[in-house]
């Protein structure tokens, strides 16, 4: 019988090889997100801790498409919003979210928002999602609702009240905003917001249709325990980054 070989988390012998790795994921993740149509204009952003400077977050440019997106063109900005690496300004609100989320959590990796119309379609109910299918399941017990909104997050304090409703869970609904997910590494973060857009399209489909039949609550918990760990997160990502590497190569340059 041939040895199996099961994909797991890396590690590394050097902290530049850990950051051209989270940098890769990013750029990927990017790409990604661009061909999920989770692009809307300017808006969203993916970020990235840096694993020497950790008050430090790897993000995408101001103003660049998602498609568009290569390792070189990502920015390096510091805890007070400057950046430091890259020749782009990057988004205010990018920073105002995603440095409070960073500082709140270090156990977290990267943070991931976009405003994807099936999850800004379901923010606007004021609801979390419910365990109707078992790819949602990932997130039972384990998502929150920011229950307000108070326009563009542009001020650092509004970003510390949202990473407060996240908590300790992977993602938050920011009501009439759209949905925040965060990972122990980027493909983690980027694949929870993958499928939670694609959960909250599904409760939108079957609620239009019907009144959905909720799994109930022990064998979400299970579920949970099955679909939602941290690991398989990171490896729910790596068949779509193996797929966008295969299709556009050049967002490793």
């Amino acid at each position: 019988m041939p040895e199996l070989k099961m994909r797991m988390p890396p590690t590394f012998a050097t902290v530049e090889e850990e950051r051209l790795h989270r940098k890769q994921r990013l750029a990927a993740a990017f790409r990604m997100f661009s061909k999920c149509g989770f692009d809307e204009g300017v808006a969203g952003h993916i970020t990235a801790r840096d694993p020497e400077l950790t008050d430090h977050f790897w993000v995408n440019p101001f103003g660049m498409h998602f498609g568009h997106i290569r390792v070189s063109d990502l920015l390096l900005v510091n805890h007070h919003g400057e950046v430091v690496e890259g020749e782009h300004p990057v988004n205010q609100a990018a920073f105002a979210i995603h440095s409070q989320v960073h500082a709140a959590r270090p156990d977290v990796v990267a943070a991931a928002h976009a405003h994807s119309v099936y999850g800004k379609t379901w923010s606007t109910l004021g609801r979390l999602l419910d365990p109707i299918t078992q790819d949602v399941c990932a997130f039972y017990g384990d998502h929150a609702l920011f229950d307000d909104y108070t326009g563009v997050v542009l001020d650092v304090e509004e970003g510390k009240r949202l990473a407060h409703a996240l908590g300790e869970s992977k993602a938050v609904i920011l009501r009439n905003h759209g949905l925040l997910t965060v990972g122990h590494s980027v493909d983690e973060a980027a694949w929870w917001f993958i499928t939670m857009d694609r959960s909250c399209q599904a409760q939108l489909m079957a609620e239009a249709a019907g009144k959905p039949v909720l799994i109930d609550a022990d064998q979400a918990a299970l579920t949970a325990t099955q679909v939602g760990s941290s690991v398989a997160g990171w490896f729910s990502f790596q068949p779509l980054y193996d797929r966008i590497v295969r299709e556009q190569p050049d967002l490793l340059d």
